[in-house]
């Protein structure tokens, strides 16, 4: 009778071992922060279109809206609108707003009025699939340059959303893609403001 409890026991903590740590999100994150840099000086900020290395053509523009709202949410900065950030662009000779490089940076900087031009790279997003089971997922990077020196002041990825160990076991289908765009983006924006 005592070996069955305990067989019991063991198979319950167990379980909960694998489900408490199956989560798929990624909670390492690869932070740059120049502590040389007055963040509080930020003022304005301009957002370029994200560099999309996914099938989905307009997940980069969908991820950098989304930004654009949140980090304007924040009210730390204010985040100048998109149109004017593409006038400047043109303005500018941005061939690649993608990848600009660092003159461009302080050109577009001088442009648009502001002290900082963030860029990012869309890596993933959509649905990823393992067996019969699928998650969505997004992994994302952002850099802050500064447009004065047009160098890099702050850079940070998040990776959300997956299959876990959880999802595999009890054939969850994951968050819906809004969401799970939403908690990459707050992860960066607590990486920015930390």
């Amino acid at each position: 009778m005592m070996k069955m409890v305990q067989k019991r026991l063991w198979i319950i903590l167990l379980c909960h071992t694998l489900l408490s740590s199956g989560c798929a999100s990624t909670g390492d994150s690869n932070t740059y922060k120049n502590a040389l840099m007055n963040f509080g000086s930020v003022q304005s900020v301009a957002v370029l279109p994200f560099k999309n290395l996914t099938t989905d053509n307009d997940a980069a523009e969908r991820t950098r809206d989304t930004f654009m709202g949140m980090l304007l949410a924040t009210e730390a900065m204010y985040v100048v609108p998109p149109g004017e950030v593409e006038r400047g662009i043109e303005r500018a000779g941005l061939r690649d707003p993608t990848k600009p490089t660092t003159e461009k940076v302080k050109t577009l900087g001088q442009i648009l009025q502001v002290e900082a031009i963030i860029t990012g790279v869309l890596r993933e997003y959509g649905v990823v699939r393992s067996g019969q089971t699928q998650a969505n997922l997004i992994s994302v990077s952002v850099q802050m340059l500064e447009a004065e020196t047009g160098n890099v002041v702050w850079s940070a990825d998040s990776t959300k959303g997956g299959i876990g160990i959880g999802d595999r076991l009890l054939g969850g289908g994951g968050a819906p893609m809004n969401q799970v765009t939403k908690e990459a983006i707050n992860d960066l924006l607590d990486q920015l403001f930390e």
